[in-house]
């Protein structure tokens, strides 16, 4: 696939290869444009783009509002300090929480700040309630946090672990889905419990609203918070703004990053009234948290989702991208083991590594990715139309069905 890279891409390849760290092992893609639900490359090479920067961009490339947000805020205020306050800040603030994102919120930059930022707030919290032995989280296995150590702590996965040690103490593991090991691991020494509502990097799994309900009950019976990540599920994509309004069950902190600023990076924690009072002037901050042209962006973002019910939209092409995959399980039965995920959110497992189909995927026009080495992951923009879906689906189906001749 690499030998068929135009030369311009092949250009801007090896320029990123000579001078950036080997932590990343990019598709040879070099991607320079988009425009809605697709992009090109440095040569031209059109591509149906059903991975949206995984789950950041929700409204596809170059938004024409998110455009002007950006543009219009640049020539106001780039960047001031948490030292003071600003317009775009306070506004994202107040829009979040008047639509059940809870009470509070902390602005950062990303996910995995987000979620370190939740962890510290947990144990604040039962610091400043007088019950200092309160210091474990507890997450579960197939889970993804991210990448700062306490994150890659939480995450449970050998492979990302290796080498990073000694890894942050307090931190336990409890088989996701399993009520009776969650229950186990939930001790009075338990500060807080972090789950992802859907699995993404795990495999694309949605947790059950039973196990979630069980969850928040073990919790509120041992005095521990619970926290969901929303980082990839949440900001629409499982149909509903936030994706614990999909199951019924609310946490007390919520994570959010990704499709948050539409492209932009910007992370956030949102918290009851009550968990929100571990944090006090000088317990966290950061420096371009609340970032004016980030939040300017988000803010723009969110308003377009809600103006446009785009969860809703998320939901109903969910259901349709869905049922075409069914389908392509139904005529590729030797190489697609199981479909599954909630709204725009969905993933397709085979029963053998995924990089050969993800490899013609590429090769015919479409961005999706592997994860969990078996499971195609699609994770499109909410404005995707039929059309769109149809196109992926017939460009997935023309790769399954060049890996199985290849048998």
């Amino acid at each position: 696939m690499a030998g068929m890279t135009g030369s311009e891409s092949a250009a801007l390849m090896a320029r990123a290869d000579r001078h950036t760290m080997n932590t990343y092992a990019r598709y040879p893609i070099a991607l320079v444009r988009g425009e809605g639900v697709r992009c090109w490359d440095a040569d031209g090479k059109e591509y149906l783009d059903f991975l949206g920067g995984i789950a950041v961009n929700v409204l596809g490339h170059a938004h024409p509002a998110v455009v002007e947000a950006i543009a219009a805020q640049a020539r106001r205020l780039i960047h001031c300090s948490n030292l003071y306050y600003s317009e775009p800040m306070a506004a994202l603030a107040e829009l979040l929480t008047r639509s059940g994102g809870l009470d509070r919120v902390f602005f950062c930059n990303s996910g995995a700040e987000a979620n370190e930022g939740a962890i510290k707030l947990a144990r604040k919290y039962q610091w400043r309630k007088g019950r200092k032995e309160k210091n474990r989280i507890v997450s579960l296995t197939h889970s993804f946090h991210g990448r700062t150590l306490a994150t890659v702590t939480a995450t449970a996965k050998p492979a990302i672990q290796e080498g990073f040690g000694p890894l942050p103490e307090g931190f336990d593991h409890a088989e996701a889905g399993d009520v009776a090991a969650l229950e186990a691991a939930v001790t009075e020494k338990t500060a807080a419990v972090i789950v992802e509502p859907v699995q993404g990097e795990g495999g694309v799994m949605p947790l059950s609203r039973e196990y979630l309900a069980a969850a928040r009950a073990i919790c509120d019976a041992r005095g521990a918070l619970l926290i969901f990540d929303e980082v990839q599920c949440g900001m629409g994509r499982v149909g509903t703004l936030f994706a614990y309004q999909a199951f019924g069950v609310k946490p007390d902190i919520l994570t959010l990053a990704k499709g948050l600023g539409g492209g932009v990076p910007i992370g956030a924690v949102c918290a009851t009234e009550e968990a929100a009072t571990g944090f006090a002037p000088g317990d966290h901050g950061t420096t371009f948290g609340g970032n004016p042209l980030a939040c300017a962006a988000a803010l723009a973002t969110v308003k377009t989702l809600l103006a446009e019910d785009l969860p809703a939209r998320a939901r109903a092409m969910g259901a349709y991208l869905l049922s075409g995959l069914k389908q392509l399980q139904a005529k590729h039965p030797d190489l697609v083991k199981e479909v599954r995920g909630m709204g725009l959110m969905l993933g397709m497992e085979l029963t053998r590594p995924a990089a050969p189909v993800l490899a013609k995927c590429h090769e015919l026009g479409l961005l999706v990715n592997v994860t969990a080495n078996t499971v195609i992951r699609l994770l499109p923009p909410y404005i995707i139309t039929e059309a769109d879906a149809d196109r992926a689906l017939a460009i997935l189906d023309q790769a399954l069905a060049a890996v199985g001749e290849a048998d």
